[in-house]
């Protein structure tokens, strides 16, 4: 499930919350989405004029070790900032398909991975950041060396890496202006990267999970909120079966959004 990509600009961009393509349980790859190595080659094909076509595939997720996903509260880091409360901190959180994590990205161990997702068309249609692994870098350098306002993060589901997010104070960012945005507000971008790992529901259950996780340990914060493009239909309904309500449709300056929100108050409800 991808969410298509956040329309925001600024540090954060986009809960793509914009982070998950279509029935209610089929998340698109992700609107603003680690194993490190080299693309690897797919097997030689060959078209009817006997051209060769040589195919590259992204890099198979690896699992994780425990030196990855344990909490890394580096003073300075903005992953270990107080205004996302020191995310890198935050540990796993249980859901049906096993233990997820948020594990802050590590330019130099997750960007193969990264690029390879967003070079996905399904992904690309709605975050925009298909091509070399240069243009993913910078969009997650914008984040890595900012204040902490807006944290990259892999998703990591039973030690496997299987979706990017983005976790930003929606209360600092530039979707501020389009929304009655609250103090502490808390906005979420995401994708799925795998095609296997889309259109089972997954991406609702990873929603509800990461919102539990800054519910538990952001306690001033009392709304999550994503803007998923409107026409991204597998996104919106996987936020609405995650407990997500429709609050409104807004346009953004490159995308006419449905603003989701997740109430404190509704925790228990929906």
């Amino acid at each position: 499930m991808s969410v298509a990509r956040p329309a925001t600009a600024g540090p954060s961009a986009a809960a793509g919350t914009d982070g998950t393509t279509a029935d209610p349980a089929r998340e698109a790859p992700s609107d603003r989405g680690l194993a490190p190595g080299a693309a690897v080659p797919a097997p030689e094909h060959r078209d009817s004029s006997g051209d060769t076509l040589d195919l590259v595939l992204p890099p198979e997720p690896a699992a994780l070790g425990a030196q990855d996903v344990a909490p890394r509260l580096r003073p300075g880091e903005p992953a270990s900032g107080p205004l996302l409360d020191a995310l890198a901190g935050w540990g796993p959180a249980e859901t049906p398909a096993g233990p997820f994590q948020l594990v802050p990205v590590r330019l130099e161990r997750d960007l193969a991975l990264i690029s390879g997702w967003m070079n996905d068309p399904a992904v690309a249609a709605f975050w925009e950041l298909a091509g070399p692994p240069a243009r993913t870098a910078a969009h997650l350098r914008l984040q890595l060396d900012g204040d902490g306002r807006s944290v990259p993060c892999l998703g990591v589901l039973a030690g496997v890496p299987m979706s990017y997010w983005e976790i930003y104070r929606a209360d600092l960012d530039p979707l501020a202006r389009y929304y009655p945005a609250r103090p502490h507000d808390t906005g979420i971008h995401l994708l799925i990267g795998g095609v296997a790992d889309r259109g089972r529901g997954l991406g609702a259950a990873l929603l509800r999970a990461t919102a539990d996780l800054i519910l538990d340990h952001r306690p001033r914060c009392g709304r999550i909120v994503a803007e998923p493009d409107l026409r991204n239909t597998p996104s919106v309904a996987a936020f609405l079966s995650g407990g997500f309500r429709f609050a409104a449709e807004t346009d953004l300056p490159d995308k006419r959004a449905a603003l989701m929100i997740r109430d404190r108050a509704l925790r228990t409800v929906l």
